[in-house]
């Protein structure tokens, strides 16, 4: 795993890097850095979603849940999943259209401590590997939602300066029951802090693949 535990804190990115096409900034993120109070991680995963298909909860227009997704690109969206986790997404594209990236996994960066204390695990790699993990980890809640990620409480910066460039692979999002064919999450093709089952091309896809269908495996 990398360590930038001490890289210096940057600026926020600017709006012009959120008002992108959500696909071009859902691949651009991989590598930035989310922070929240005195923790932050390394964004390893993101899935796209776009007003234009309906597993995104602006297919339907604006509603007084989904109208937070049509808002300034750069605002936080942060909503409650199954009543127990609260996602991070970062909106997109230009005012009034709805579209958002979901930061889906990171690596721990800073406040490693204090985010095992929250997720209750010392095992880097599964403190934030999800989204549910990851907003745990940092302390963010649904307080955050329609905050704004160029001043915080949440922010998100550039990746650490000095750092290597994350070779990033591809695959049909998770999680979802709707246009489950879109090849719309991003992940860092080494990072073991990716969320499970890992995307094609992932270095650890061949051992997952090896595990689903060895000599134990059970057919259902």
């Amino acid at each position: 795993m990398r360590s930038h535990r001490e890289a210096p804190r940057h600026s926020p990115l600017a709006q012009g890097f959120y008002e992108r096409p959500v696909l071009d900034v859902a691949h651009d993120l991989i590598g930035c850095v989310v922070r929240s109070g005195d923790t932050s991680g390394l964004i390893v995963e993101t899935e796209a979603y776009h007003e234009s298909e309906p597993a995104c909860h602006a297919f339907n227009g604006s509603t007084p849940r989904s109208e937070v997704l049509f808002a300034a690109p750069g605002t936080a969206y942060v909503y409650r999943s199954y009543g127990i986790h609260d996602l991070l997404n970062a909106v997109c594209e230009r005012e009034g259209v709805g579209a958002a990236v979901l930061i889906r996994a990171i690596e721990p960066l800073e406040g490693i401590t204090l985010m095992s204390e929250r997720r209750g695990t010392d095992h880097a790699a599964a403190i934030g590997s999800g989204p549910g993990k990851l907003t745990q980890a940092l302390g963010i809640g649904i307080a955050a939602n329609r905050t704004n990620l160029l001043s915080g409480p949440v922010t998100i910066e550039p990746a650490p300066s000095g750092a290597a460039q994350l070779d990033v692979v591809k695959g049909e999002r998770i999680g979802i029951t709707l246009a489950t064919n879109l090849p719309w999450r991003f992940c860092a093709r080494d990072s073991p802090c990716v969320s499970r089952p890992f995307p094609p091309g992932h270095a650890n896809a061949r051992q997952q693949r090896a595990a689903l269908s060895g000599p134990n495996r059970v057919e259902r």
